[in-house]
């Protein structure tokens, strides 16, 4: 905090906590869009915390232990800083966003948003796919990877591919409208929403219509309800 100070005009800090029960509270209220992160904490670790998240807000990982580096990376990690922290790494690691800003500003890698009639295509490995928006049941985040579950048009076939791109990229391009995200690891289509129930957790549990059975966070059942009520 103190050293973020000095960093005023690149960030604005909401808030901080000194343990992982606090920082939840803390992120579910305010949903901030970058979280700086020791892994060592008390009650729980850096990592499980981040499990526990509906979103994935950005991450810069500030430790003193660097064995934990490679695992960081299955999140979305701006950079990974090793205590005692100088200035100038910290520097470094703002800069990164900045340089990620200032892309988007200059309009490179910013596509319009798509919509129920669109069409993407995917490349994985050996086979091509042209894929209607509407056939998508739901997206599975796999750490740098997303998998997306869709009916092909030939036979209506049950198909699964990869995309290397993470579920912020995804959620900025796909409609709002139709696609909710269940979890941290789900977006699903409402469309393809075969039946609701209500789960254990206090959640709901949707089945798609291929059959998969998904777990809505507590948090995000209230937005669901919402969503499909009139």
């Amino acid at each position: 905090m103190r050293m973020l100070a000095a960093f005023s005009d690149q960030v604005d800090v909401l808030g901080q906590a000194e343990n992982a029960e606090i920082a939840l509270a803390l992120i579910e209220q305010l949903r901030p869009d970058l979280l700086f992160l020791d892994i060592h904490m008390p009650r729980e670790d850096g990592f499980a915390l981040l499990e526990r998240l509906d979103y994935t807000p950005r991450i810069v990982f500030t430790t003193a232990y660097s064995e934990h580096a490679i695992r960081s990376f299955d999140f979305n990690t701006v950079d990974y800083l090793l205590k005692p922290i100088s200035p100038l790494r910290l520097a470094q690691a703002l800069a990164k966003l900045s340089g990620e800003s200032e892309t988007e500003a200059g309009g490179v890698d910013v596509k319009p948003t798509l919509d129920i009639s669109s069409k993407i295509f995917i490349k994985d490995g050996d086979h091509c796919y042209l894929v209607a928006l509407s056939s998508i049941f739901y997206i599975e985040s796999c750490k740098n990877y997303v998998r997306a579950f869709f009916t092909d048009d030939a036979g209506g076939a049950v198909r699964n591919a990869y995309v290397k791109k993470s579920m912020n990229q995804l959620e900025e391009r796909l409609p709002r409208t139709v696609f909710f995200r269940a979890s941290r690891q789900y977006l699903v289509n409402l469309q393809a929403i075969r039946s609701i129930e209500e789960s254990i957790s206090e959640g709901f549990e949707v089945t798609m219509l291929d059959g998969k059975r998904l777990e809505v966070s507590r948090r995000n059942a209230g937005r669901l309800k919402d969503w499909l009520s009139f």
